[in-house]
């Protein structure tokens, strides 16, 4: 029984030891390490030279591209938040934490830094918003991770809205 599970320890053990040598395979007359770099480095500094957005100065006025156009914003809805933060934890959690950066920007504050259409299409529409919005793009720069394209629906990301309306420090 030890024998096995020593063989299938080194079996996975030689497989991952074996990924990743691919980017040396594809262009043999550069170094690995420069050519991860460059793959990495030269889109951020493309988007980053041509945006400069200042990411943590409010851009109330940007509504972001999607589907919301409007957002009325009454009292906060308790129930509403309720729904919210259970949605954000099973689908925000792995990339954002409210009050530190982690994959993504910290959301704690989010409500004064952007408007309420900006955060629902963003949650809703984050492929096209990283391609087109100055701000996502902004973000992509600096974070080097896009945001994943959830499934998530209006009334969801409302919830979430809502949630982290509450989360003001």
């Amino acid at each position: 029984m030890k024998f096995k599970f020593l063989t299938l320890v080194t079996v996975i053990a030689l497989f991952l030891s074996s990924c990743g040598g691919s980017k040396e395979k594809d262009n043999p007359s550069e170094s690995e390490a420069p050519a991860t770099e460059e793959i990495k480095k030269e889109p951020v500094k493309e988007i980053a030279t041509s945006e400069k957005i200042d990411l943590m100065a409010p851009t109330l006025d940007n509504k972001g591209i999607g589907p919301i156009k409007s957002v009325t914003l009454d009292a906060i809805d308790e129930i509403m938040v309720a729904k919210g933060k259970e949605v954000y934890k099973a689908n925000c959690t792995a990339c954002h934490k409210l009050k530190k950066r982690y994959i993504g920007p910290a959301l704690a504050n989010i409500t004064k830094r952007r408007s309420p259409e900006w955060i629902m299409n963003m949650i809703l529409n984050a492929d096209e918003m990283l391609k087109k919005d100055p701000v996502a793009k902004a973000l992509i720069a600096e974070y080097n991770a896009p945001m994943a394209q959830q499934q998530i629906s209006e009334e969801e990301a409302r919830a979430i809205l809502e949630y982290l309306r509450t989360k003001i420090n």
